[in-house]
């Protein structure tokens, strides 16, 4: 049975391939938002893997150990220590969401005071919500704060328990690149619905999980992505999660929370 779920995946994403127009228009997600909230922080996909499979994105790496930033091909890792390092193509990832970024359009951002304020430039820009899209968006952050979450030691902990031990990074007037995604609000349960920022500075040196910003003159790049591939870990960890229910509070909770340390 096992096998033939496993051809019927093949054929559905190979289905949803071809009706996205190919890899180059398609978001490639590992595991899902429920498991990462119910701490399933098991790598199932390296970062060498990853790349064959997009070179712009964003997520986590194996124990929860610090945010990912995927930035012209290359995989960075923010630790809660803010030490930006490249990483090994061997480290595993419990969650990600990357493309090969090719822009469709271009706009610039004269000037926004809050992270919401830039949202609703952006959306006001887009031709529909009901698609994905990557984003990327360079220029000098008048003021921008980040984080990055500690490796975690098993048992793991639900993520908006480990949130709570954020570390907290002020990083106003750096220049850098905000990597983005935005998802339709109807892949709730898979991914996070709305927008989702991680930054990296232009020195490669800052960055993390972005909790608010402003900017000015800033180029937003867009890529209208018009497919999903969604590839499920394997493990028995994954298989024994009970990931039903409505995670609404739990997402919000871990995007958005801004306690923890500096």
């Amino acid at each position: 049975m096992r096998k033939v779920l496993m051809i019927l995946s093949a054929v559905l994403l190979l289905s949803v391939s071809a009706l996205a127009g190919g890899p180059g228009d398609r978001l490639f997600q590992v595991s899902v938002l429920p498991a990462l909230l119910a701490g399933d922080y098991e790598g199932s996909l390296s970062a060498a893997d990853l790349l064959s499979r997009g070179d712009f994105g964003l997520g986590t790496f194996q124990d929860l150990d610090g945010e990912m930033v995927v930035l012209d091909g290359v995989v960075w890792q923010v630790p809660s220590d803010g030490r930006v390092r490249r990483v090994a193509p061997s480290l595993g990832t419990p969650f990600a969401a990357v493309a090969f970024f090719e822009s469709d359009s271009e706009v610039v951002v004269a000037r926004a005071e809050s992270l919401a304020d830039l949202e609703r430039q952006v959306d006001a820009a887009l031709p529909t919500r009901n698609h994905f899209y990557a984003l990327r968006i360079d220029g000098r952050m008048t003021r921008l704060s980040a984080r990055s979450v500690p490796r975690q030691a098993k048992p793991w902990r639900p993520l908006a328990e480990v949130v709570r031990e954020q570390t907290r990074f002020t990083l106003d007037g750096q220049e850098g690149t905000l990597v983005g995604l935005r998802c339709p609000a109807f892949v709730s349960g898979v991914n996070v619905p709305g927008y989702h920022w991680h930054f990296l500075s232009a020195d490669r040196a800052k960055g993390g999980h972005v909790l608010d910003c402003a900017l000015e003159n800033a180029r937003v790049r867009v890529d209208e992505l018009t497919g999903l591939e969604l590839r499920l870990p394997t493990g028995a960890g994954f298989d024994a999660l009970d990931i039903s229910g409505d995670h609404s509070a739990a997402t919000k909770a871990v995007e958005k929370t801004p306690g923890g340390k500096q």
